[in-house]
């Protein structure tokens, strides 16, 4: 059995339409919308609509984690825009999802990323597309455990829980072979981006589980420049399965 592993799509429909390619199935981590491409400040839903400038600006403020500030500028901008802003975003990520759930090749088992907006998917989802967010399934004789979504931060973006409600997911699966998450699990080296210069959130529920469980493997990603990409957690193995918007190629499990 083989299955591709992707996160952090964030746009790259042209990649994601290939990842499925040699193998039985696709399993994807969520965070498909590209709001803003910190790499590229000219790629996404923000200078789309404000401009690469504006953007620059954006990303300027957000890396220096001054939030207040980058809000303030977002609400000046709309503002200025004279547009409704819920409207707007929208229909940006709708153009996103149509292209981007027509590249999932079949079959496909997919959850939510934070940046995600999860009332959306059932109007994209084909029939070889499962979404599961804190729901098992079994692929080649192993259990497979999904948990959508990531915890409340300053950046507030659309698919933000608290630490609770992530909680109660992450229990109602029970012992599983797999664990398959947008955020990792609340150790240092795989929570902190090297090039953002930020320690992201991840979650204690997820680091409990894996102690207490034992699954095999413990697959994520949201963190796209990870101080450590894997790493063993007692029986546990620890991947951050790429920052696939930019790597373009899918982690490979085989059994």
């Amino acid at each position: 059995m083989r299955v591709h592993v992707v996160s952090d799509v964030h746009g790259n429909a042209e990649d994601l339409a290939k990842a499925g390619e040699g193998a039985d199935a696709l399993i994807c981590l969520g965070d498909l919308v590209l709001f803003l491409d910190y790499a590229d400040h000219s790629r996404g839903i923000f200078p789309d609509l404000f401009g690469v400038e504006n953007a620059d600006r954006l990303v300027e403020l957000r890396t220096a984690r001054r939030f207040d500030e980058a809000r303030d500028l977002g609400r000046r901008l709309w503002a200025e825009l004279d547009v409704d802003r819920e409207t707007a975003i929208e229909a940006a990520v709708r153009r996103q999802y149509a292209e981007l759930f027509a590249a999932f090749p079949t079959p496909t088992y997919a959850t939510y990323g934070n940046v995600d907006i999860p009332r959306l998917w059932p109007e994209y989802a084909g029939p070889g597309t499962t979404v599961l967010d804190g729901q098992r399934v079994e692929l080649g004789g192993l259990t497979f455990g999904f948990v959508g979504g990531g915890l409340c931060t300053p950046m507030r973006t659309p698919y933000e829980i608290s630490d609770e409600e992530y909680a109660a997911k992450v229990e109602a699966l029970g012992d599983v072979d797999v664990l398959c998450s947008h955020i990792p699990p609340d150790v240092p080296e795989l929570t902190y981006d090297t090039v953002a210069r930020r320690f992201e959130r991840g979650s204690r529920a997820l680091l409990d589980a894996i102690r207490r469980t034992r699954p095999r493997y413990a697959l994520f990603g949201h963190v796209h420049q990870p101080l450590a990409r894997r790493m063993r957690i007692a029986a546990t193995e620890c991947v951050n399965v790429g920052h696939f918007a930019s790597a373009g190629r899918p982690f490979a499990l085989e059994w």
